[in-house]
């Protein structure tokens, strides 16, 4: 925040906080605030902008306050805002002032108070909170800082001050406060309000009953705080466009929502936008839409109040015991708009279409699991915009079942024979979704479905025919046919799917040949054919110019020349010389940034030069199981590539030359490889995931590289010695903040302070023991259940216990395997990396921090870094004398206030970059 206010500087800036109710901004502002008013000949600290300026002439007061505060005068009077912004402009002009304004939320409040810098004399600092980024862009802020939410570490001691007046919870109630942190995410005003609610309360069955009740019953405080978001929100439709999310579409894929929401007539692209910015809801790294639990809770407690006693007249219904009371007592009424019902394998129930006969504006409804019976009246069903009936026990929808405003319908793990029997008018369709409907035998007649986008039939594994009609869906952009493994052709109509992007084939095991006017779907932009039996691609493929994926990996039932021979016709020029210029059915694929060709038995010895010349967008490539002796040239040359698989090549002897743009490479199972020489022409800190390459014993060029890989090893039980030290020496050498991960249980026992758990501490040593450089910090850490995923990485929190002062240091790194196994992390802190000052004799502690309870750190250690060539000396050497290795947690610090060099904001922010 303080890099951000460029306090050095004489130019007017104005910052902008922002994030969702109760994260923390106004405390935020308030800290700054206190820490930096003396620098300024005068200051004001304008509260609750938002509530004043909806008052009575609020603008007046405010602009009143804020003259007041900084000319100290009393009882100044104002007749009207036009005045009050002349008065400030001429007072603030030539004054170095500092005002914060919070809680603000329209541009009007700004341009009241402080509507642009030339206001303020030269070296003047305005702040400003909101809840709406939007906001902040609009005025053209020169900053803008996201307050985000506590981790889980932070977030349990501040419920604790709160519930117990101490750091950490009481002995019998640890779980229980886990699960409130767990449930309160991490947002610090509904911490401070639930630990003081739970306070005091007697037993573990209060909290108990407590927790139950504020699950079903938000805390009042905590929805008064978060509902001015919602309130603020400009009109109807964006107000039901969250409230849907809220109830019904937490986790759903944000495309596919916003065909659902758009169907509704919500507009809900733009509408999902506004929501971000007014930090109510996020989507994350998946595509998914996402919201925080207490948001979640205060749009459900919006609809419970609209009627409290009488479920039927809620407009939304998603909690299952509400849903069944309502639909086995046939309570539903034309108020009811949603509606959602997950019901387990176990449950078998049952229910007539008489219970959904009054609800006659139904628009969303998920039935899954339902057994469904009755008449399907004209008018029943017909609003609908979703439906989500996963498995659905019908063979075939009922011809009288209207779905004519449908717009997506998903009927996973279905029991249809065939999804509707004629031509069935779905003019609003835009969405199909029949995945791992194991009796579908053909797909239906698709005339009348102009606007379909997306077909889905993965796993379903009875489908032996689509219909011609296929070739009429112009619109259609995704096709998945993954696993139909009794499907044996496309038809011949499929090329006329001109707006076609992904065409998903892998493990269609009988699927033979592709359509020989591929090269018609000019839009297509991925191509799956892993595990099918097709041996050549049609020579239309040159045409394919937007194709950006093609994986090609081998089917293990599929003999070695089928793909071969594929390979080969792609991939060779016609002529028999290999040195001639490849075709024009791979130079032509300019666009293509992924390619895999795993398990495709390519090798030195059978005829196939791999030379991908004319893949000059080419970002990864995926060579493994592979037989090659040597990695071919051809890889080392391509110019943008960034991630190389080369896994179960195990014939591969040397990796001589990496292309130098590389970042990731995946190499495991290597049964011949001893050593790695191919660092020399890299031009970015790399990251190494080795696993299993047991003869491995050394990667040249380390010492030589100026930046540190990142490298995880897994499955390394021979490492030599003089191997692991020439890693750290390698990190110990460079100012970025890298790491090695090792499978391991021990911290190296020259490390010069060690100990049990996730924090430690030395003393900083007086400067005739040597000038620190810099951190060598170890973790030994597990999870606690095994996961395919990586986790973002340990991070390390460095406090100076004497002055209060701390730092988070966060690594520039990949993530981390998530495995029960216990694994050490070593990493590097260069000493111009930590943001505050260390003196002699000051304790300095250095916590590892993980951010996820189910990532358990079980020890540390630290090494004061003096002389960085005696890193490989002190771990051969199996220790290191006292004055190069720093003081045990034991020793007394000297009293001398002797300094170690401060470092400035801007060289740390350097480091990061």
């Amino acid at each position: 925040m303080k890099a951000l206010l460029n306090l050095g500087t004489s130019d007017v800036h104005i910052v902008g906080i922002y994030g969702m109710g109760g994260i923390g901004k106004t405390t935020l502002a308030k800290a700054v605030y206190n820490q930096i008013y003396n620098g300024f000949e005068g200051s004001s600290y304008l509260l609750n902008i938002k509530e004043v300026s909806e008052q009575p002439n609020g603008l007046v007061h405010l602009q009143e306050q804020l003259l007041s505060d900084v000319l100290k005068a009393k009882n100044l009077k104002i007749a009207n805002v036009d005045r009050g912004i002349n008065l400030i402009k001429k007072r603030f002009c030539c004054k170095r002032v500092l005002v914060i304004l919070d809680d603000v939320d329209h541009l009007k409040q700004l341009n009241s108070l402080a509507g642009s810098s030339e206001w303020f004399g030269p070296g003047s600092r305005v702040i400003l909170t909101t809840r709406d980024e939007h906001l902040l862009t609009e005025l053209g802020v020169h900053g803008k800082y996201k307050v985000e939410e506590l981790n889980h570490e932070e977030s349990l001691q501040l419920f604790s001050w709160h519930a117990f007046r101490m750091a950490h919870p009481i002995e019998d109630y640890q779980e229980l406060s886990i699960s409130v942190v767990n449930y309160v995410g991490g947002l610090p005003l509904a911490l401070e309000i639930l630990g003081s609610y739970l306070s005091g309360r007697s037993s573990t069955i209060d909290w108990e009953n407590a927790l139950e009740k504020l699950q079903k019953y938000p805390h009042y405080q905590i929805q008064k705080i978060l509902r001015m978001s919602f309130d603020s929100l400009d009109d109807d439709t964006l107000k039901n466009t969250f409230l849907d999310i809220a109830c019904f579409f937490v986790g759903m894929d944000k495309d596919y929502a916003v065909k659902i929401l758009d169907g509704c007539g919500f507009f809900s692209d733009i509408g999902i936008k506004i929501l971000i910015e007014r930090s109510l809801v996020t989507i994350n790294c998946a595509n998914e839409l996402r919201m925080h639990d207490l948001i979640r809770d205060m749009g459900r407690e919006i609809v419970r109040e609209r009627s409290p006693n009488d479920l039927g007249k809620r407009s939304r219904l998603w909690f299952r015991e509400d849903v069944l009371h309502v639909l086995n007592k046939q309570m539903g009424s034309e108020a009811v708009e949603g509606l959602i019902l997950n019901l387990s394998m176990l449950q078998d129930v049952h229910f007539k279409t008489e219970a959904f006969a009054k609800m006659k504006n139904l628009r969303l409804l998920q039935i899954n699991g339902v057994n469904l019976s009755g008449c399907y009246k004209e008018y029943l069903f017909d609003g609908l915009r979703w439906l989500c009936w996963h498995k659905c026990p019908l063979e075939f929808l009922p011809s009288n079942f209207h779905l004519e405003n449908l717009v997506v319908l998903d009927m996973h793990d279905s029991n249809v024979k065939q999804i509707w029997k004629g031509i069935k008018m779905l003019n609003r369709l835009k969405v199909l979704n029949l995945s791992n409907s194991k009796y579908l035998t053909k797909t239906p007649n698709f005339l009348q479905v102009p606007i379909l986008e997306i077909l889905i039939l993965k796993g379903c594994t009875s489908l032996v025919e689509l219909h011609e009609s296929i070739g009429n869906l112009k619109r259609l952009v995704l096709l998945n046919l993954e696993g139909c493994q009794n499907l044996k052709n496309l038809p011949r109509s499929s090329s006329n799917l001109k707006s076609l992007q992904t065409l998903n084939l892998s493990g269609c095991i009988k699927l033979d040949m592709l359509p020989e006017q591929l090269g018609n779907m000019i839009a297509l932009m991925e191509l799956l054919t892993d595990g099918t039996a097709i041996t050549k691609l049609p020579a239309s493929f040159d045409l394919l110019k937007n194709l950006k994926i093609v994986s090609l990996s081998g089917c293990k039932e599929q003999s070695s020349k089928s793909w071969l021979s594929r390979f080969s016709s792609w991939i060779l020029p016609k002529s028999s010389d290999p040195t001639h210029l490849l075709p024009t059915s791979i130079s032509g694929l300019c666009s293509l940034s992924r390619l895999v060709l795993n398990e495709c038995n390519l090798s030195d010895e059978n005829g196939i030069p791999i030379d991908l010349g004319g893949l000059s967008s080419l970002k990864e490539l995926n060579l493994g199981g592979s037989n090659f002796r040597n990695l071919p040239q051809c890889v080392s040359r391509r110019p943008k590539l960034i991630t190389l698989w080369l896994n179960s090549c195990t014939s591969l002897q040397s990796i001589s030359e990496l292309p130098a743009s590389l970042m990731i490479l995946y190499a495991s199972d290597y049964t011949s490889i001893e050593t790695l020489s191919c660092l020399s022409n890299l031009e970015e800190p790399p990251t190494f995931f080795l696993t299993n390459c047991q003869k491995l014993v050394e990667i040249q060029g380390l010492e030589s590289l100026e930046f540190a890989p990142t490298i995880h090893m897994e499955k390394f039980y021979n490492l030599a010695y003089d191997f692991w030290g020439s890693l750290l020496q390698c990190l110990s050498k460079r100012d970025k903040f890298r790491a090695v991960f090792l499978a391991g249980s021990e911290v190296p026992n020259w490390f010069s302070h060690q100990g049990i758990g996730s924090s430690i501490s030395f003393y900083v040593p007086p400067l005739s023991e040597g000038e620190i450089q810099g951190l060598l910090v170890c973790a030994v850490y597990a999870a606690k259940e095994e996961s395919n995923f990586l986790t973002a990485p340990p991070f390390m929190k460095i406090t100076n216990k004497n002055r209060g002062h701390e730092d988070i240091l966060r690594p520039t790194f990949y993530g981390v395997p998530t495995t029960c196994e216990d694994h050490t992390c070593a990493s590097h802190i260069p000493l111009k990396r930590i943001q505050f000052e260390m003196e002699s004799g000051e304790e300095v502690e250095v916590s590892i921090m993980t951010g996820l309870p189910d990532i358990e750190v079980k020890k540390c250690g630290i090494h004061l870094l003096f002389d960085y060539s005696d890193v490989r000396d002190g771990y051969g050497n199996g220790d290191m004398d006292s004055a190069k290795r720093g003081r045990h947690d034991d020793e007394a610090g000297p009293s001398n206030q002797e300094k170690c060099p401060k470092r400035s904001r801007m060289e740390s922010s350097e480091a990061q970059e």
